[in-house]
């Protein structure tokens, strides 16, 4: 199978590139189609982006989107071909699912990453209906592991906050810590995807996660000890900003992508133990 592969140079699309070396995969800036299928990468990362960059969410996840999607369509086979657009967890907003939240569940997005994203996914869906074409949307949920460059208090918190305790640094957690996430390995994550681009039914969309939840004071804990850190972790309050548009607690029901064969190698400690 042969693959356009836009935003390949990212934290995930470098590992799926490692582990599944298609031929094409192009470089920052050039959205020019050459091949039936497409795995679609390019993203912004958050929600903060609005104080700085208020345009920036909508440049990258929805204006490129089209300018990849009209040379998509260009191609001479793509009719035949799929466009697997990457998405995120943050598109189904609060939830309350105590068995994790399945790809029927309702979207309620916050804040302009999360919005985005969901509107692109929309864009495409309306773009493949009207034009002949089909799609598959992967949702990913907090991916973690080697290479995220982009760690930070707002993206990847997990690992932000190893790397505060390896330093010793006081760690601050928002509330009493007390919501749990979803975490997936990185080549995990990549197999999943790769799982969903080759097996995955068409027109659909799949949520890209472990369906394992932990409780973010627990996993604090555990590599707290782990470590032998000496760092204080302080509860705060969250700004406004953060309340306002961040999901408190969120885990995704993996049930499709399971019917596909996925069985993640990276669960629990093993998981948590192979960040340090």
């Amino acid at each position: 199978m042969e693959l356009t592969i836009l935003g390949g140079r990212g934290f995930i699309g470098t590992h799926y590139r490692s582990l599944f070396p298609y031929r094409v995969s192009n470089g920052r800036d050039d959205y020019h189609v050459v091949t039936k299928d497409v795995l679609y990468f390019i993203s912004t990362v958050h929600n903060y982006n609005v104080f700085t960059q208020p345009h920036l969410d909508i440049d990258t996840n929805l204006s490129t989107l089209i300018d990849v999607l009209e040379s998509w369509r260009a191609h001479p086979d793509s009719k035949n071909g799929v466009f697997n657009f990457v998405s995120s967890w943050f598109v189904y907003g609060q939830q309350d699912q105590p068995h994790g939240v399945p790809e029927t569940s309702e979207c309620h997005p916050k804040g302009f990453y999360s919005i985005t994203k969901r509107c692109a996914e929309q864009l495409l869906m309306s773009y493949c209906e009207t034009y002949g074409l089909k799609y598959r949307i992967l949702r990913l949920g907090n991916v973690v592991g080697p290479g995220d460059l982009k760690v930070s208090a707002q993206k990847n918190a997990l690992q932000h906050i190893i790397g505060q305790m390896k330093r010793h640094e006081v760690v601050q957690i928002y509330g009493d810590g007390k919501f749990f996430r979803d975490y997936i390995y990185v080549t995990d994550c990549v197999k999943a995807i790769n799982l969903a681009i080759t097996k995955g039914a068409e027109n659909e969309i799949y949520n890209i996660g472990n369906g394992k939840p932990w409780l973010f004071y627990d996993i604090i804990a555990y590599l707290h000890e782990r470590m032998k850190s000496m760092s204080e972790v302080v509860h705060i309050t969250p700004k406004e900003f953060h309340r306002a548009v961040q999901v408190w607690s969120c885990y995704l029901d993996n049930t499709k992508i399971q019917a596909l064969g996925y069985v993640p190698e990276y669960t629990g400690a093993k998981l948590y133990d192979s960040l340090l």
